[in-house]
């Protein structure tokens, strides 16, 4: 929540930092765009350091830098120390998604991932909701620079509060959070399709949020001509529903794969496309009378976006055989969601300076999202393990009768292997279970 205040304070404040420094809608696109180039850059090096040296440090570090860039941003005199800052802000940013799915694959179920993950997610639309009435309102009353001072010392107060929380949830913590299972190596993941199909379909899906990210404000101050107070207001009313709708989501998965076969099944997929779908009506936005309309189309869009992102990240912990790999797989699916993340704010600012409207930005971004549905149900069919790792791995097969080791039966029917071979009890068990009679 706290990295995604940080992220939109900059939109917020973007009418008067644009008069202050003369900027141009195609030189805000750039400004708004220059975090995500440190962002993508440090990922896959941070989900590696997290593999190796834990949540904790690593995560501990990465908002102390956000937080300290996003405060002095507000000291900044020129477009260069602008640029600067959100640079900065953007390095230090790529440590909480890799931290988050980590956590979340040690520490949670994998019957209760779908819900955990939406609400670790939905902190990105809880963030801009709460930031577009409070930073729009500090921002109307004493300038833009006070705005990004208390932003960024609002994640310094966390990290204060997060270690003493984090020391009592381990001094009480039964479970083990080892590995477990063989790490393959980001080399040996990204020969599996699942890995590329999870990161072009974050890369379609977070082009929208970008873009909804950096230039709702300027949409609703610039078309339908509210001031920045109103425009904070009816920004924020579609994120806190995006909100709801994504834990209720993340929640309906989980259930849905209780009652099926189960997280290791990847039919999450399903649910994911269906939000993407329901995110493509965006491309209805232009034709919205009012306002009332157009909060519609902004609530059920971001809800599908905040779904689908949430939902991605958990069908990749479901489909990620190791716990060891999910800082790094996490870091390449984010990444390939950056890529085009990036292009979002530069590409649609060009738009505006060649057309004068938004109406093409969000037509391209129905077109990636249905690209990106398609993408998630065809190539996520697999568990992310390299094909001679899947060859490799030996198949229980039943064994001839007179291959069969002796069983005795215990006091309550089980049965146990004489001669205490366990591997052939294993065996045995499966001859059982291939002669006994469907259920």
């Amino acid at each position: 929540m706290i990295n995604y205040m940080d992220r939109i304070a900059l939109s917020i404040a973007a009418k008067p930092i644009a008069e202050e420094f003369h900027l141009t809608s195609v030189g805000m696109g750039y400004l708004f765009s220059s975090f995500i180039w440190s962002y993508a850059l440090f990922l896959i090096p941070v989900g590696l350091l997290i593999d190796k040296y834990g949540v904790k440090r690593v995560g501990g570090i990465g908002i102390f830098i956000w937080s300290v860039a996003t405060a002095l941003t507000g000291a900044a005199s020129s477009f260069a120390s602008l640029l600067t800052a959100r640079l900065v802000m953007g390095a230090g940013e790529s440590v909480s998604n890799p931290v988050g799915a980590k956590v979340i694959r040690e520490w949670i179920p994998s019957t209760e991932r779908g819900t955990i993950t939406a609400i670790f997610n939905s902190g990105s639309y809880a963030g801009p909701a709460i930031c577009s009435l409070v930073l729009a309102a500090l921002v109307a009353a004493f300038g833009w620079r006070v705005s990004f001072i208390i932003a960024g010392g609002i994640g310094c107060l966390w990290l204060l509060a997060c270690e003493q929380e984090r020391s009592l949830i381990v001094d009480g913590r039964a479970t083990n959070g080892g590995r477990d299972a063989q790490t393959h190596g980001l080399k040996q993941l990204i020969k599996t399709p699942t890995l590329w199909g999870l990161a072009l379909a974050q890369g379609c899906n977070v082009y929208t949020q970008y873009l909804f990210l950096t230039w709702l404000p300027s949409y609703l101050q610039d078309t339908r001509h509210l001031t920045i107070a109103k425009s904070g207001l009816f920004t924020a009313i579609p994120y806190a529903v995006a909100v709801v709708l994504c834990i209720g989501l993340g929640k309906l998965s989980d259930h849905y794969l209780k009652k099926g076969s189960g997280a290791a099944s990847g039919k999450r997929r399903n649910v994911i496309a269906l939000s993407m779908l329901v995110s493509s009506g965006i491309v209805l936005i232009p034709f919205a009378q009012g306002i009332t309309q157009l909060v519609v189309i902004f609530s059920l869009t971001l809800a599908g976006i905040a779904s689908t992102t949430s939902l991605n990240f958990t069908l990749l912990n479901d489909l990620l055989p190791s716990s060891g790999d999910v800082g790094r797989a996490m870091a390449f699916v984010v990444v390939g969601g950056n890529i085009f993340g990036m292009l979002a704010p530069i590409l649609t600012g060009y738009l505006i300076s060649a057309t004068g409207s938004y109406n093409s930005a969000f037509d391209i971004a129905a077109g990636l999202l249905v690209i990106g549905a398609l993408a998630i149900l065809l190539m996520t069919r697999k568990p992310m393990l390299p094909e001679e790792h899947r060859r490799a791995r030996p198949l229980l097969q039943p064994r001839p009768p007179h291959e069969a080791t002796p069983l005795t039966r215990g006091h309550r029917g089980q049965f146990f292997p004489v001669a205490g071979n366990y591997n052939a009890y294993l065996l045995q068990v499966v001859d059982r279970l291939h002669a006994a009679p469907p259920r």
